[in-house]
């Protein structure tokens, strides 16, 4: 089997250096548009291009063998579409692993993940982009790294950790639009799924994530971590064992 890693949003494939290493099958780490030299218009970029380009990443790499899908956050919003578009070209999708992963209700889209304040809040920023004729996306890497030591939940990140997340090769500006994009999980219904459930989740509370776990076509397998929201880089050698018994299944 072959790992596929989608890093969530304003994110980068580097997200999962600190994973890749523990590993005992090949990974694949995209990066979606609008980094890492990929040309993207983040204002609009959409669902239905992320999974394009994704698909030609795994395409080009000419992976071979079962595919076990990994999505982080709202990388989870691309996956779906990615069963559908990769099976169409013959790839097989063994399993599909979620970590904190966002799942709207089905036709429903990214903002259905979201805590009522933060929703609200980037609908209307949303609306008064559009309105006053511009636009808005995520930041990136913030100009004091500090902000960021507690924001994901669990421990505070000690030095190396807060550093490496803000890092501006991990930390990257990305768009809002694909939050209100409609995603349909039925398209990778016959797919097992693991959800990798982070107990000390702030960004995606675990009440959230337990809600989002029920949307799934089926029942998935669920697996409890201790942690806050980025356990790739907080306990990597914990998630590869969970993700190297997946494959070894």
């Amino acid at each position: 089997m072959t790992y596929v890693l989608i890093h969530g949003g304003g994110s980068s494939g580097r997200f999962w250096q600190r994973l890749v290493p523990l590993l005992d099958r090949r990974a694949l780490a995209v990066d979606l548009p609008g980094r890492a030299g990929k040309p993207a218009d983040l204002p609009t970029l959409s669902i239905e291009d992320e999974v394009e380009s994704v698909a030609e990443d795994v395409e080009a790499a000419d992976l071979g063998g079962p595919l076990v899908i990994v999505a982080h956050s709202s990388g989870g919003l691309v996956v779906p579409g990615l069963v559908e578009r990769l099976e169409a070209s013959g790839a097989r999708v063994a399993h599909i692993v979620l970590n904190a992963a966002l799942i709207p209700p089905e036709g429903g889209a990214g903002i259905d993940c979201m805590k009522p304040k933060h929703r609200d809040g980037l609908v209307f920023a949303v609306q008064a982009a559009r309105e006053s004729g511009s636009s808005i996306t995520l930041p990136g890497a913030p100009d004091d790294p500090e902000q960021y030591r507690t924001v994901y939940g669990g421990d505070p990140l000690d030095d190396a950790a807060l550093a490496f997340l803000t890092d501006p090769a991990v930390s990257v500006p990305d768009t809002v639009h694909h939050y209100f994009q409609p995603v349909f999980w039925s398209k990778a219904a016959h797919v097992p799924v693991t959800y990798v459930l982070t107990e000390r989740d702030r960004p995606v509370a675990p009440a959230m994530q337990e809600e989002m776990i029920g949307r799934l076509p089926a029942a998935p397998a669920v697996v409890r971590m201790s942690t806050g929201h980025v356990p790739a880089v907080t306990a990597p050698a914990e998630l590869a064992a969970i993700l190297n018994a997946i494959a070894a299944g």
